[in-house]
This record gives structure tokens, C-alpha cells and sequence, in this order.
């Protein structure tokens, strides 16, 4: 249970990234930091939703 908390802390940080780079108008930046933010957090809330927190077998 521990892999998704991890991927939604990484999605977390990848959120803020994404806010540093379009304040910076860094925008290859952007698009790898919402690129990580949809990946990362697509896969953690998935994850919790298919296995409940906390895991129930």
C-alpha cells in the first residue's frame, strides 16, 4: 500500500512544479509537470479506488 502513497506525494510535488513553471512561463516545464501530475495521480487514485484504504483482502 505504501507504492500509491508515494506516487500521489510525487503527483503532489509534480502540481506544484507545474505552478512554478507557468509563474516562470517555462513551458516545456509545464508540460512534463502536468504530464507527471496526470500519470502519477491518475495511478494513485485508481489505486486506492480498485483497493480501498487501507487495503482490504
Amino acid at each position: 500500500m505504501g507504492l500509491p502513497i508515494i506516487f500521489a506525494l510525487v503527483a503532489v510535488l509534480a502540481a506544484f512544479g507545474a505552478i512554478s513553471a507557468l509563474k516562470n512561463k517555462n513551458f516545456l516545464g509545464l508540460f512534463f509537470a502536468a504530464g507527471t501530475f496526470a500519470v502519477f495521480g491518475w495511478f494513485a487514485v485508481m489505486t486506492l479506488i480498485n483497493s480501498g484504504y487501507p487495503a482490504v483482502h
